[in-house]
């Protein structure tokens, strides 16, 4: 065992890391070495920690957090692939937020700030069929398509007519977690489980209309947001989003959705 053994610098050069990296692992209670020199404090390592080694390494080269690779590498087999999947799945969706963030960034290059028309108008009390979810901000998109799964089956089982578009409602702040509400308009029917009605009271709203992709919705609430607070109004909840041309029926670059948001005048 003692003739098979490695000094730091060696162990490092075969695994191409830095004595500074093993050190890390070591510390963090990645890779500790089989022997450390009382005397000395010489950290000594065997081969067959290469793999290990080099398994850390490429992990932390695909940004894993420190804490799951640990879990990876004292996990048996299934048990690793599970984990590596979870991480997998996040990275997915990073890239996916990425992506709509660097859409975002190009229309902004080429066309600067959408001219977007935000009118003050009247809304009329509305009656909506809503179910509801909890959800992170990054968690929207998933959960409001869920939402509509649930919904459109429990109002055609309780044989509840309609009237498009569907809704969405938020919170002013986006917070973790928060709640949202996903809901039809109807004159009709009482609550069934998981299934609840929700008056919006009428009132004066400030509104405009995005075109395109959902993930580029935040562009239209800039827009809808400053002209409220330039004129001196208060935004309140919950904010509403009608969708008037949904994925079902058009090309991201089509869809339509109208953005409510209720006001009241400021009281500053």
């Amino acid at each position: 065992m003692q003739d098979k053994l490695l000094t730091i610098g060696r162990f490092a050069r075969l695994c191409r890391l830095s004595i500074k990296q093993l050190r890390h692992y070591d510390e963090m209670g990645l890779l500790a070495p089989v022997r450390v020199d009382a005397s000395s404090g010489y950290r000594y390592y065997t081969p067959e920690q290469a793999r290990d080694a080099l398994t850390i390494a490429l992990l932390r080269e695909m940004d894993l957090p420190l804490a799951v690779i640990a879990q990876a590498l004292a996990a048996e087999p299934e048990s690793r692939a599970q984990i590596l999947r979870a991480e997998r799945d996040r990275l997915a969706e990073r890239i996916s937020r990425d992506q709509a963030r660097l859409e975002m960034l190009e229309r902004l290059v080429e066309s600067g700030l959408p001219g977007y028309e935000v009118t003050m108008g009247q809304e009329s009390e509305r009656r909506l069929a809503v179910v509801r979810a909890v959800c992170t901000p990054t968690e929207i998109g998933e959960r409001v398509g869920e939402c509509v799964g649930r919904l459109l089956p429990m109002l055609g089982k309780a044989g509840i007519a309609w009237e498009p578009p569907l809704w969405a409602l938020y919170p002013l702040d986006l917070e973790e977690p928060m709640e949202i509400a996903v809901g039809a308009q109807t004159l009709q029917g009482e609550g069934t489980s998981g299934l609840e009605f929700e008056v919006l009271p009428g009132g004066p709203v400030a509104e405009t209309v995005h075109i395109g992709p959902y993930a580029q919705l935040p562009l239209a609430y800039n827009a809808l947001f400053a002209a409220i607070h330039e004129r001196g109004l208060r935004p309140q909840a919950p904010v509403r989003e009608a969708y008037l041309v949904g994925p079902a029926e058009a090309p991201q670059e089509e869809l339509m959705t109208r953005l409510i948001i209720p006001i009241q005048e400021s009281m500053a």
